[in-house]
């Protein structure tokens, strides 16, 4: 069996999977996404894609757009094209999970800078913003008043890109410095840790400190983040939970999953899992 691992950055997790594929007797070829071309209109690819494609491009749109083209080509790959248009775009993922139950924070959209305030007060400072797209806690901020509110929305203002000119507004869910990221494989949970926020620092992203522990989940936890997984889509996901005073709250689910920090905490193989959640799909 040939799997195709696609990839803009090629980080310590690609390698990993790539790795494990071959350790479970594949043919593994990483391939950077950045360097290929295709006839969109053509019937047949001149590319060769292997039996199933792993998608691990950061790139929101190029992951996005790439999926899809292989996709008209024949290809099977994880995750699908409508699973990266619903966890890619926060507002997506938001009515999708609110729409089948999945427990959420309360989110507001306002579509101009002219109807943002309005929206804030609606939700109640302090409030979270968030770009659309976007991960590694980039862009995020918190609106604790009016005025902050207001020289956030300034400066998203003097940002040429016109999606930046509409906002996507969370409520500030009162949690421990901490959040959850269950990384799911199918109808598998194969690692659940907490994300600790670094000092001085309220977003959990490894990318800016947070550290990792290991634990097991209990049973409310595991149906909804199964339920989570399944109303996007499913295949290989991240799904990060809060702990709220109403009970765990889904925040978001990533379609690229980084497991990097997980794997630092967790004593399961992940990329090995991954793998053979790969290996029998294709062979569905």
């Amino acid at each position: 069996m040939k799997i195709t691992i696609t990839f803009d950055r090629i980080r310590g997790e690609e390698k990993s999977l790539a790795l494990e594929a071959r350790r479970a007797g594949c043919s593994a070829e990483l391939v950077d996404g950045r360097a290929l071309f295709f006839e969109a209109t053509a019937k047949k690819s001149e590319q060769k894609f292997g039996d199933i494609v792993l998608q691990r491009c950061i790139s929101y749109y190029r992951s996005l757009f790439l999926t899809r083209i292989m996709e008209h080509f024949g290809a099977y790959v994880i995750n699908t094209s409508k699973v990266s248009e619903v966890c890619g775009n926060k507002l997506v993922s938001s009515m999708v999970l609110a729409r089948a139950g999945v427990p959420t924070p309360k989110t507001y959209v306002a579509l101009s800078s002219e109807s943002v305030d309005e929206a804030a007060e609606a939700l109640g400072y302090p409030v979270v913003l968030k770009p659309f797209v976007g991960s590694w806690g980039r862009m995020i901020s918190i609106a604790k008043d009016n005025q902050t509110l207001d020289t956030i929305v300034e400066l998203r203002e003097s940002i040429p890109n016109p999606i930046e000119h509409m906002y996507y507004l969370q409520d500030f869910v009162e949690r421990p410095p901490r959040d959850i990221r269950a990384i799911v494989a199918g109808d598998d949970i194969i690692a659940t840790v907490y994300r600790n926020a670094a000092a001085n620092e309220w977003r959990t992203n490894v990318a800016r400190g947070a550290t990792t522990t290991a634990f097991k989940p209990d049973k409310e936890l595991k149906e909804i983040v199964l339920k989570a997984a399944h109303v996007v889509g499913g295949g290989i996901l991240g799904v990060d939970v809060m702990e709220s005073s109403e009970g765990y709250l889904v925040h978001e689910v990533n379609n690229t999953v980084e497991f990097k920090g997980a794997q630092a905490a967790s004593k399961t193989k992940i990329a090995a899992k991954m793998i053979e959640y790969v290996i029998r799909s294709a062979k569905r």
